[in-house]
């Protein structure tokens, strides 16, 4: 049994301690906002937080959440009025939206950490990998969010 908090609910899971997380959320809890992509850590379609920390939810063992807080996509704002998913919107990020919901997930880790990231650093930061390419409009939300942010 692993007692964890997944986005702001206190859950008691009882599964193999070594199932990754990703098929907890999905296949237990019923969150399926966090994508399956690689299965390796690799594209980060998978990203949620833990502890605030983005991290690759396919390769995240669930014994090593036992006491943690979890936040999917759907705890950073479920109204869908997060500054990131507002100027996600705005700048037309979403093509195929695969990826979304992770790149969502490491741009909130990164702006929870960097409160005005440079260009730069916002493309060394998030290694996502989105398909459709849509990395300059990734940056520019991740960018105006941050300046939204600043001003709450």
């Amino acid at each position: 049994m692993v007692e964890c908090e997944i986005n702001g609910e206190s859950k008691s899971v009882e599964a193999d301690g070594a199932t990754p997380l990703l098929w907890i959320l999905r296949d237990e809890l019923g969150l399926k906002g966090t994508k399956f992509g690689c299965g390796a850590g690799l594209c980060g379609a998978c990203t949620v937080h833990v502890d605030g920390v983005a991290v690759r939810s396919c390769i995240t063992p669930l014994i090593s959440v036992s006491g943690k807080k979890v936040t999917t996509i759907e705890g950073i704002d479920n109204s869908g009025e997060h500054p990131l998913q507002r100027h996600w919107i705005n700048s037309r990020v979403p093509q195929c939206g695969y990826c979304q919901s992770g790149m969502i997930m490491a741009a909130a880790a990164l702006l929870g950490s960097v409160k005005s990231p440079s260009e730069a650093q916002v493309r060394e930061e998030i290694t996502n990998l989105c398909r459709c390419g849509t990395y300059n409009r990734i940056v520019e939300a991740v960018q105006a969010a941050a300046k939204d942010m600043s001003v709450e």
